[in-house]
């Protein structure tokens, strides 16, 4: 029974997989995207694949939730990139961060400083930055407190040392 199984999937992969690569193709606009999705799609049906009564259906809709993924990625990079730019443009060419404070940020772990970057370095509100880095706002908030707790208490450190 496993070898049909295996033979079947190897068989759906060889009849469809080119189509539904051509297909993404046409709607990311890139050769390497649309084979990581199409790729991704059988991936995604193999993990189901006893389960899965119309193997070309799951793998177009499949295909079609990451291709729309990969529109909004593409979507926030690009109000990111532009609110970035915007933001350096309007900033007077002398005006530096405090190299301290930077350091402090980047001393933090990942958890926090990303959302210290983009809740307050790249003015994202909070939503946004739940929608960016897949945790719910909650999450996000307690995150942005955590790191202004840790930063305070750095600062508070240094600035005491320099007194």
């Amino acid at each position: 029974m496993k070898r049909s199984s295996e033979k079947a999937a190897s068989e759906l992969f060889a009849a469809l997989y080119p189509r539904l690569a051509g297909w993404c193709r046409r709607l990311v606009d890139d050769d390497g995207t649309a084979h990581e999705i199409a790729s991704e799609a059988f991936t995604r049906l193999w993990a189901r694949w006893t389960s899965v009564a119309e193997p070309r259906g799951f793998l177009y809709v499949t295909a079609a939730n990451l291709v729309r993924d990969h529109w909004r990625k593409l979507e926030r990079e690009r109000r990111a990139l532009h609110r970035v730019t915007s933001e350096a443009a309007l900033r007077p060419p002398d005006e530096q961060a405090d190299p301290s404070v930077r350091l402090l940020v980047q001393s933090l772990p990942e958890r926090l400083r990303v959302p210290i970057l983009l809740h307050y370095y790249a003015d994202m509100p909070i939503r946004e930055v739940s929608a960016l880095t897949g945790r719910k706002e909650g999450t996000v908030k307690a995150d942005l407190h955590a790191a202004r707790e840790l930063l305070r208490v750095h600062l508070r450190r240094s600035l005491d040392h320099t007194s």
